[in-house]
This record gives C-alpha cells, sequence and structure tokens, in this order.
C-alpha cells in the first residue's frame, strides 16, 4: 500500500511528478517480480508432470507390459521348483503278491548359496553316506547352482541323522524308492528301475509307460533372509502312482525253482542254468529263473553280464531236444510211423568228410524205439527222408528263427539259416540239434504246441493291468499263433515222449502217479577260439510236460557247462522232476488212476524190468 501526501509548497508540482514515477517504477518491479514467480511455479509444475509421466510410464511397462517376465525373475529368485517322479506301480503275482513296490525314503539335498563353510558341512556330511568329502564340498562350492543333491533314497537311516544334526543349507525331500521284498527271486524277469523310477531292465522297462505315474513339482521358498525353505506339506509324496501290472507267475513256484536250480548248480557245479515252466495250454509263464543271479535292490554290486536274461537273449545248440521236432515233421508228413523200422547200424553214419555217432550200436529198430535211444543215425536218416525243405518248413512252424511274441524286451529270434545257405551237412547237423540256435523259451514253447493238441501258443508275463484305485482296465487273454501239427500227431509224438521218460533216457524225470512225456538233450558247446565242437564244455536239458494225458506244465532244464557227467538225462532230467512234482502238489492236480491204461509202455525207474534204459543221447 501507498500512502500520498500533498506538499502544499511551490515545487509540489515537480515532486508529484517524481513520485508518480517512482510508484510507476514499483509497480512496474512489482509486476515483473510476480511474472517471474509464475514462470518458475510453472515450469516447476511441467517438470513435476514429466517425472511422473516417466514414471508412470516405467510402472506401466514394468507391472504391464513386461508383468509375466518380472513375476518370474521374481519367482525364480524367490523360488525353486524340483520334479520329483511319482510312485512305480507295483508288480504282483498271480496270487496278488508283492514282487515290486516302492518305500517311502529320505533324499538329502543342499542350498549352495545357503551354506558360508562348504569344508565343515562337506566334513559333516560325507561319513553318513560314505561319500568322499573333496566330492560333497565340491558340490557345496558350486555358487552358480541353487539346489545339489547329496545323497538320494537313503535306504538306511542317514536320513533321520541328518536331520538331527539341522545344517543351515542341507534339508531332506521324500521321494520312493523301487523295492524288490524276495531280493533275486525272479530277478532277470522283474528287471529293475533306475534312480529316477525309470525302468531299465525286464518288466520294469517293457511295461515302463504303464507303470510309471505322473511326476509332481516341489517349490523350494527363500525366506527374508535367503534361506531356502520347504513346506511340510510338500515334503511327503503325493504324486499320483502309476498303473500295478498282475503277473502269471506264481510266487511258491518261482520259489521251488530257484532253490531247484540252486541245488543243480551246486550238485554239477555248473557255469550256469535255467528253468521256465509254462502252461501248455494257454501260453502263461508260471516260473522263470536263471543262475547266475542278482538282486535288483542292490543292482551297482552286479554287472550287465549277470542283469541279462540268457533264456530270452542267448540262443545255444539244443542237441537232442530238438529231435522231438523233427519226430513231430515225419509223423505229420506220414514219411513214418512209430512202427516204422529204421537201420542205424553199428552207430556211425558218414556224412560229407565227417561221421555222426551214435552212443550205442542199434542195428535195425523202430522210429518208436530210435526215439527213446535218442538215436542220431536214425534221426539224420529220418530227417534225410523228409529233405531240406520240410524240415525246414515244420521248424519255422514250430516257432524257431522267429521270437516268440514274449511281452518282455529283447527276445532273440535264435539262428535258423534258409536252405539256400545250407552246406552238404546242415540237413544232417539239424537231425541231431547242431547248426540252429535257439532259446530255452523257444524251446519250451515249441513242445508246448505238442502238449496242447498241436497249438502253439504265444507265451506271456502279465495277466492283467489295473489303475491306482485297483480297477483292471486291461486283461491278457491266451492267444494262438498257430497249428504246426493235427492233434492225432500231437498224440503220437506225445507217446513217444512218454516212452523216452518210462523207459528211455529220460527216465529221472518220471514223477510217481503220472505219465511224464520229455525228451533229454547233449549239446556240444562251440570253442570260440578253436571254432570247433569242444570236448570238455556241453550244455545238458531236457524239456518235456507232464501230466501227459492232460498236461498242465511244460518244463524246460538247461545246465550249462556241468563238470563231471554232462548228460541232460542225468544233470536235467531230476531237476525236472523236482519241480514237476512241486507243481502238481501245489496246483492239486490229481494222479492217474491205478486202473488207468498207460499212454506207453511202462517200466518204473525202480524195477526197469527187460528195458534198460541209457543215460546216452
Amino acid at each position: 500500500m501507498f500512502r500520498l501526501r500533498i506538499r502544499r509548497d511551490g515545487d509540489s508540482g515537480a515532486w508529484m511528478t517524481r513520485r508518480r514515477a517512482d510508484i510507476y517504477e514499483q509497480l512496474r518491479s512489482s509486476v515483473d517480480q510476480g511474472s517471474t514467480g509464475s514462470g518458475r511455479r510453472v515450469f516447476l509444475c511441467l517438470g513435476f508432470l514429466a517425472v511422473f509421466a516417466v514414471l508412470f510410464l516405467r510402472l506401466f511397462d514394468l507391472q504391464v507390459l513386461q508383468a509375466d517376465r518380472m513375476m518370474e525373475k521374481a519367482r525364480r529368485q524367490h523360488e525353486k521348483t524340483i520334479t520329483l517322479d511319482s510312485s512305480r506301480g507295483a508288480i504282483l503275482d498271480r496270487q496278488g503278491k508283492p514282487l515290486a513296490l516302492n518305500l517311502d525314503v529320505t533324499s538329502v539335498y543342499a542350498v549352495p548359496t545357503s551354506i558360508d563353510d562348504p569344508k565343515l558341512v562337506a566334513r559333516q556330511l560325507a561319513p553318513m553316506f560314505n561319500l568322499p568329502q573333496a566330492h560333497v564340498e565340491k558340490r557345496l562350492r558350486d555358487k552358480a547352482r541353487r539346489f545339489v543333491w547329496i545323497q538320494r533314497k537313503i535306504l538306511d537311516h542317514s536320513g533321520p541323522r541328518m536331520e538331527d544334526l539341522a545344517i543351515d543349507g542341507v534339508n531332506t525331500l521324500m521321494e520312493t524308492r523301487r523295492f524288490y521284498p524276495n531280493g533275486p527271486l525272479l530277478a532277470h524277469v522283474l528287471g529293475f528301475a533306475g534312480i529316477d523310477n525309470q525302468g531299465l531292465e525286464g518288466l520294469e522297462i517293457g511295461y515302463d509307460t504303464l507303470l510309471r505315474g505322473y511326476a509332481r513339482q516341489v517349490v523350494l521358498y527363500r525366506d527374508a533372509f535367503g534361506r531356502e525353505i520347504i513346506p511340510e506339506w510338500q515334503r511327503k509324496h503325493q504324486a499320483l502312482s502309476g498303473h500295478a501290472i498282475h503277473l502269471t507267475i506264481d510266487e511258491v513256484m518261482q520259489y521251488v525253482a530257484e532253490q531247484a536250480l540252486e541245488r543243480a548248480m551246486t550238485t554239477t557245479k555248473a557255469q550256469g542254468g535255467a528253468i521256465i515252466v509254462m502252461n501248455p495250454k494257454t501260453g502263461e509263464i508260471i516260473a522263470w529263473t536263471l543262475r547266475p543271479t542278482f538282486d535288483p535292490n542292490y543292482i551297482q554290486r552286479t554287472s550287465p553280464q549277470v542283469w541279462r536274461n540268457r533264456a530270452l537273449t542267448d540262443p545255444y545248440e539244443p542237441g537232442s531236444t530238438l529231435k522231438v521236432v523233427l519226430a513231430a515233421a515225419a509223423l505229420e508228413s506220414d514219411h513214418v510211423q512209430p512202427d516204422t523200422l529204421i537201420y542205424a547200424g553199428d552207430g556211425e553214419m558218414p556224412i560229407s568228410g565227417t561221421i555222426i555217432h551214435d552212443h550205442e550200436k542199434a542195428g535195425w529198430v523202430t522210429f518208436r524205439e530210435a526215439i527213446r535211444r535218442s538215436s542220431n543215425v536214425a534221426s539224420v536218416k529220418t530227417a534225410l527222408g523228409l529233405g531240406s525243405e520240410q524240415v525246414y518248413r515244420f521248424l519255422r512252424a514250430f516257432g524257431f528263427g522267429e521270437r516268440t511274441g514274449i511281452d518282455l524286451p529283447g527276445e532273440s529270434i535264435g539262428i535258423l539259416r534258409s536252405p539256400d545257405r545250407w552246406s552238404q551237412r546242415t540237413l544232417a547237423s539239424l537231425a541231431i540239434g547242431q547248426e540252429i540256435a535257439v532259446t530255452p523259451l523257444q524251446l519250451v514253447t515249441a513242445v508246448s504246441a505238442v502238449a496242447n493238441e498241436g497249438w502253439l501258443m504265444k507265451p506271456f508275463l502279465v495277466r492283467e493291468v489295473s489303475d491306482h484305485q485297483g480297477r483292471i482296465i486291461k486283461k491278457r487273454t491266451p492267444q494262438i499263433r498257430r497249428r504246426p501239427i493235427r492233434a492225432e500227431t500231437a498224440k503220437t509224438v506225445t507217446e513217444l515222449l512218454v516212452n523216452v521218460v518210462e523207459n528211455g533216457t529220460g527216465w529221472r524225470a518220471a514223477v510217481p502217479g503220472y505219465h511224464v512225456a520229455g525228451k533229454t538233450g547233449t549239446a556240444q558247446k562251440v570253442d570260440p577260439v578253436t571254432g570247433t565242437y569242444s570236448s570238455t564244455k556241453s550244455i545238458g536239458s531236457f524239456v518235456g510236460f507232464v501230466p501227459a494225458e492232460d498236461p498242465e506244465f511244460a518244463i524246460v532244464v538247461v545246465i550249462d557247462e556241468p563238470q563231471g557227467p554232462a548228460w541232460g538225462g542225468v544233470v536235467a532230467a531230476p531237476v525236472f522232476r523236482e519241480v514237476a512234482e512241486q507243481a502238481l502238489r501245489y496246483f492239486n492236480v490229481a494222479p492217474r488212476q491205478r486202473n488207468e491204461t498207460h499212454v506207453a509202455a511202462v517200466s518204473t525207474p525202480g524195477s526197469r524190468g527187460q528195458v534198460q534204459p541209457s543215460d546216452g543221447e
């Protein structure tokens, strides 16, 4: 506010003029100052608006445009997701007894970024799990990784001891581990699963898709101090388990076969052996055992050489057991009848610069007698009469040279060359089970066709598949492959094979109260160094079925490189008898009636009458 004072003296006009000028100057200065303040305020406002615009755009970019990426980045900083496999489905025998199941076990992991003194922690952990301290320390020092396993799926009590230590940066999770409650029982058929519950051998890999469950994910969180934690509810296994498979195998009969083979291995000091028990009418495998064997719970203690299911993958020359198929071919083709006479001479026959030998002179014999004696000369003459094409056709019809189709991986087709690749001796060699290689599974399947009125069945191990709620989702039914021979021919061959057991080389396979049909075999092994047949290494075998008139079991026994006598009738036939006796009793198969007419002429092993059997083949 300006106060004006009017002077009355003479120079008042000039004073007024100057005063007005001062007032104008003050007013202009005041206006100029006001304009400058307003400009500053506008500038500041614009500046703030620009900053807020930039911040808003940045926030919009981070929270809207890049929201997913930033959330993922934050999640990676505060969370660690690991995938844990689910429980595999159980493997059960035909009675529902578990052969393979799962155990809840402890796994120990560490977070290297949360461990201040890796050397000290490694010194504490290494002895608990029998691990090299340097190995553990190296893993703990790997700061680039926020999660490392220390030891997975611990079977002993290391887990609880580990929890008692309460080491920062080290914790536990519950996982499942495959467990085989019977140890080596059925090991080669079951196979085994790996550390991540993936099937690696046998049924475990063959049915891996069904046995595997659905994997679960566990999230590890980082707290405000950067420490990794896992909620208690996530420590326990909660994933959906896989399907269960129900086998044709019977645990009791499997144990019987295992024990019988183990005793045979001890008695004969053999290098290996195999037994397969099959239902010839359906193709169901009742028991399957091999030696040497292994414990699938501790697979790291054995080698792949032992894991291999040699009854499926390793073909061998069957020797005289193949004469069952030759007899069927000759009878089916009407080339011979049981009473047809064949001249076996003095037990020797020259073929392509070599000599075919019999273990004893036979002279003139009937075809029935030739099979009972297992005459090589008579067999060769029979094969020569049939011809190459006929012999080859029947061998293929009985399933040799092809897979049986069993539900196990790794099956061999064996060795059977086509006739255009045969030498002048091949036909004679095939007649006595040489120049052909078969698996024990192929052999027992072929002989089962004779037991099953000529029908060749497809062998199988899995009867049913059920889901995690126990509902059957798949059921296997017997499957016919083809019919190599007529029922009448099968009956005649059966009579010849009963005669082999009751009066011939297979007498040690006889089971009191039952008719047994079977054939012995002894085959020399090829020396891998010389490429010729070894004079010291051989395979003794026996294949047959019981009861002969209504077969329930077909059994093959193979003893590899027995020490001492190697005849199949000596080393393998008694094993057949032991398994057959137990099977007949266990499955309540009634013995024959006393007044029943025998399938063939019978002499009991204790009083052989006029016919004296030999052990030669």
